[in-house]
């Protein structure tokens, strides 16, 4: 219980507060590559498909689950650093962070910042990859809310400097 100014008030538990569940942000069909790809076709599969990261499967059994993750900054870090004829495999991240598809925007921001990465990859219940969201998809979907909210504020603003009072429902 909370007592502020006289007035009891409970503190509604973390289940009753709303989050927005990631299930409506998450990019579907995360493209893949192997840890075997050059850089250079890794790069061009990002640019031709307009994403920032690929999944990497393993090169003698690419339906095997995800080895890493190689972003477009990891791609551009590593070149400068291992050249030209660098691999996929030596650029990625190794350890792939997850998110079940049920989950909300507060428990994949605090799974992002544990891990210290900006993309999880989205698994179904069985464990299958469904997705992959970005930091990016989090921070548009909370946009749109916000959005909406102050949509919302400015048309109650609008109907107060009319005179025209409160409004019945």
């Amino acid at each position: 219980m909370l007592a502020l100014m006289g007035i009891n008030a409970s503190i509604p538990a973390r289940s009753t507060i709303y989050a927005m569940r990631i299930d409506r942000l998450y990019t579907r069909d995360a493209l893949s590559t192997t840890s075997g790809a050059s850089l250079a076709e890794a790069a061009a599969a990002m640019h031709r498909y307009r994403v920032g990261s690929l999944l990497v499967m393993r090169d003698d059994q690419p339906e095997s689950p995800a080895v890493g993750i190689v972003t477009d900054r990891d791609l551009a870090l590593y070149r400068l650093a291992a050249g030209d004829q660098a691999t996929v495999g030596g650029a990625m991240t190794p350890v792939v962070a997850t998110i079940k598809e049920e989950a909300d925007t507060h428990e994949a921001l605090e799974t992002m910042r544990a891990h210290g990465v900006r993309r999880l990859v989205v698994t179904g219940a069985a464990g299958a990859i469904l997705g992959v969201l970005s930091i990016d998809d989090v921070i548009d979907g909370l946009s749109a809310d916000l959005a909406s909210a102050a949509a919302v504020l400015k048309g109650e603003i609008r109907h107060d400097s009319a005179g025209l009072g409160a409004v019945r429902v």
